[in-house]
């Protein structure tokens, strides 16, 4: 989560923050949590890596808003924590807040994942002229999801200029994680009714809503009901932050364990503002039991990246 105008492709760095919990004893926690459910590890769909000064610039904002970043580490140190924590496979979450920018991030994305081999090709993409054949040139090459953030590309996601690349994507059945709900601020295109009129056309489309949709969680739940390839990320979801801010409606708990294998573990790392086992706590808390937990940590991603 971060606001559309510090995402630019300049900056210098910030001063180093506070010191991360990334011990031993974090690790081995985090790991716990694979092991006491059987399954080989974690796999993070929504974590974020960019170039240093592109990241520079999100942590930036950050710090002017009082939110301490855990994980402010070099780019080889946040590789190695995710290593340690026992994560499989992770994204390179990285997004355009203007036309230009999409085309070069996406070139740096893939050379990252070529040096990473244990990160999920990431790309993206913005309404401009072209768009079409550089997200196509990006699949060609092997990218393995796309990022879209509505509220920092501040874009309607029915905008003509992107409609063949939806289509091309649902085609290919490429995931798509697509920061469409209203939080932690509305955008002019946020909410559920946009995604509803995109799905409309394309339902074939393997949308994965970032942060659950929140605060527009039941809304979302509908959509995963009604499209069987959407699917929901539950980044920075049920944990003692957000639910300070934009609190898990309870009543929708039946309706969240039967989408259970529609829900992909995320994590938002580096840039959040507690230790990277509160996430995992904080869905084992809600209760629905190891099978879902299972599915959300390891299988669900497994089965739709083709990881098992």
């Amino acid at each position: 989560m971060c606001d559309p105008s510090v995402v630019t492709a300049s900056s210098t760095a910030p001063e180093a923050g506070p010191t991360a919990p990334e011990t031993e004893t974090e690790a081995a926690d985090v790991r716990r949590f694979a092991e006491r459910l059987g399954v080989p590890g974690l796999i993070d769909v929504h974590t974020h890596f960019m170039p240093e000064r592109v990241l520079n610039k999100v942590w930036a904002y950050f710090d002017g808003v009082d939110w301490a970043i855990t994980y402010r580490h070099e780019e080889e140190r946040r590789v190695a924590l995710l290593r340690e924590f026992g994560v499989r496979a992770f994204t390179s979450m990285l997004y355009p807040h203007k036309a230009g920018m999409a085309q070069w991030l996406n070139g740096w994305s893939r050379d990252f994942a070529r040096r990473t081999p244990d990160c999920l090709h990431t790309a993206t993409f913005f309404p401009e002229p072209g768009v079409e054949t550089y997200v196509r040139e990006a699949v060609e090459s092997g990218a393995r999801v796309f990022k879209s953030h509505i509220q920092v590309g501040a874009y309607d996601p029915n905008d003509a200029l992107i409609d063949g690349v939806w289509g091309l994507l649902a085609e290919a059945g490429v995931p798509i994680v697509i920061h469409c709900g209203s939080g932690p601020y509305p955008g002019k295109h946020t909410g559920p009714e946009p995604i509803g009129k995109l799905l409309a056309r394309h339902p074939r489309l393997r949308l994965v809503v970032a942060h659950m949709g929140m605060p527009e969680y039941a809304e979302f739940f509908t959509l995963a009901e009604r499209y069987e390839e959407v699917r929901l990320d539950t980044t920075m979801a049920f944990t003692d932050f957000s639910e300070r801010l934009m609190p898990f409606p309870r009543a929708e708990a039946g309706r969240l364990a039967d989408l259970g294998d529609r829900v992909l573990l995320g994590s938002d790392f580096p840039n959040i503002p507690y230790a990277y086992v509160h996430q995992l706590e904080s869905l084992e808390r809600l209760g629905l039991g190891d099978d879902w937990m299972r599915g959300v940590v390891y299988g669900n991603a497994a089965g739709l990246f083709g990881l098992e």
